[in-house]
């Protein structure tokens, strides 16, 4: 007897339908699985038959064929044991087709039966309910992250018989509850805040304009000036997520098998740092199954790059599309996937090697040549990409014996989201959130200069030997901080500060 049961299937975070067709006949007992199974699947039939007999039902001595459709693309993963068991369960008579028809099955089946978790469910859903389908089945252990996913039923169970009761009296059955969003606390999770932070008065006003516009930045100073800790307090200043980029950062972390499931959802942005001795695999993101790295798990929160130069220079270099293009393409013999990569790129490095160039406390001990090398590292392109470029000086003693507080995280954020605010209703209708994203159009239209502005900038320009896209980044920081400031037009002011965020285009530094 022939039975179909629909499952969803995972080509990064989009999940594509897959159909389970069981085909049950006479002849030598033994189990065929077809349609490009890798050995995760190939070992489910040992799974699936011990599943079946401790739960109580019949496993067929019979000939079982098992087609995964379509069978022109890889199937991986555990994922698809619960579809076959009702496969073949519905092939032998002992559950209900018409009920099978009407969802998706997705889960890990144990020996005795259990249902075990599995990375990936929350895109699923979400492709699933694209795809017009109105109800799925998951592990139970899944079901904080599917709580989300609003004009689809879940249902969430432990074991293989509660599934088949569902199949049974689907009536007897709720699906899981949805969670609100909004509703989760949103208060400051970060250990780090600004009121903490003695002087680097310059370095808070960037950090703050980088926040606002959702700009890359890059901190240069010697070693002990406090760039590691402004980084993380960087954070706590940050916009608080919407749904639509929660649900988004959160499908990543559940391929990669990093969400917490009793959380369910990504509530914060992700502040990511990896180690410079990370591998170029481990920051694109790959292995067999093309997972994601540390650029995509950044995605919509920080990416922190402490001692920039210490990294290998191929690392740095594969930063190049994604600071561009907002995503990162893997491509692996087999497969080529593609996993969003919408992050502030913020870097911390010494400005030489014995790090005390420019230090107004210790004397530099390196020769031209030596910095010279040192700096190679950090190519033109990178180095275009990055908007703000600022000084981070040693930290002199009255600053750091001074009890005083300094303006707290929390202050600087409502700052920020009013400027954040102002973008969403510029770029209202549009796939762009802040001024760092901005099309060359955009630019055009929303950072027009009057004349005094227009001919400071052309001074900066060729006295630097700016490049075009350098340009570009002055005139988006330049938007951001009229925005901060609540000003509709882009004055010279605005201008000259970001134009002095561009320290390492300044010859001293060539």
């Amino acid at each position: 007897m022939l039975s179909k049961v629909m499952s969803y299937g995972l080509k990064g975070i989009k999940g594509y339908i897959v159909t389970i067709e069981v085909d049950v006949n006479k002849g030598l007992p033994g189990i065929e699985v077809v349609g490009l199974p890798d050995a995760s699947i190939k070992e489910s039939k040992e799974r699936v038959r011990s599943a079946l007999k401790n739960s109580g039902y019949l496993f067929p001595a019979q000939k079982i064929t098992i087609n995964l459709a379509p069978a022109d693309t890889k199937k991986e993963g555990a994922m698809y044991d619960l579809p076959i068991a009702l496969a073949i369960m519905a092939a032998t008579g002992q559950v209900q087709t018409d009920s099978l028809n009407k969802a998706i099955f997705i889960g890990e089946l144990s020996l005795d039966g259990r249902i075990r978790h599995i990375n990936g469910i929350l895109p699923i859903i979400i492709s699933a309910r694209s795809e017009g389908y109105s109800t799925i089945v998951v592990p139970k252990s899944n079901a904080e992250e599917s709580k989300y996913i609003d004009n689809i039923d879940v249902y969430a169970f432990d074991h293989l018989n509660e599934v088949v009761a569902f199949l049974q009296t689907p009536r007897l059955f709720s699906p899981l509850e949805k969670k609100n969003f909004s509703e989760l606390v949103s208060s400051n999770p970060y250990q780090e805040d600004f009121k903490y932070v003695k002087g680097q008065f310059a370095a808070k006003r960037a950090l703050e304009i980088a926040a606002a516009g959702g700009h890359n930045i890059l901190m240069i100073g010697p070693p002990g000036g406090g760039k590691t800790m402004l980084a993380k307090c960087l954070p706590g200043i940050l916009p608080d997520m919407t749904i639509t980029e929660a649900l988004e950062t959160t499908q990543i972390h559940s391929v990669a098998g990093t969400l917490d499931e009793n959380v369910g959802i990504i509530k914060y942005r992700p502040f990511r740092t990896p180690h410079h001795t990370s591998s170029r695999i481990a920051l694109t993101g790959g292995g067999p199954n093309a997972n994601p790295g540390e650029i995509s798990l950044a995605h919509n929160g920080v990416l922190f790059l402490d001692e920039l130069l210490e990294y290998p220079r191929s690392s740095l270099e594969i930063l190049r599309q994604p600071l561009e293009d907002n995503v990162i393409t893997i491509s692996r013999a087999s497969r080529s996937v593609e996993y969003p990569a919408n992050f502030m790129l913020v870097a911390s490095m010494n400005p030489c090697p014995c790090g005390n160039y420019g230090s107004s406390v210790n004397e530099c001990t390196c020769t031209p040549a030596q910095i010279s090398k040192y700096r190679s590292k950090l190519s033109g392109p990178l180095m275009d990409r990055i908007d703000l470029h600022i000084e981070v000086d040693n930290v002199k003693y009255d600053e750091l014996t001074e009890y005083s507080e300094a303006e707290d995280s929390e202050a600087v954020k409502q700052r920020v989201n009013k400027a954040r605010n102002i973008q969403l209703k510029r770029f209202e209708n549009t796939d762009v959130f802040c001024n760092a994203r901005m099309t060359a159009l955009m630019v055009h239209k929303f950072c027009r200069l009057d004349k005094a502005s227009e001919n400071l900038l052309k001074a900066a320009f060729e006295k630097l030997g700016l490049s075009a896209r350098a340009y570009t980044r002055i005139l988006k920081v330049a938007r951001t901080i009229a925005d901060l400031e609540n000003s509709e037009n882009i004055t010279c002011a605005h201008v000259a500060e970001a134009v002095q965020y561009r320290s390492l285009d300044r010859s001293y530094w060539l």
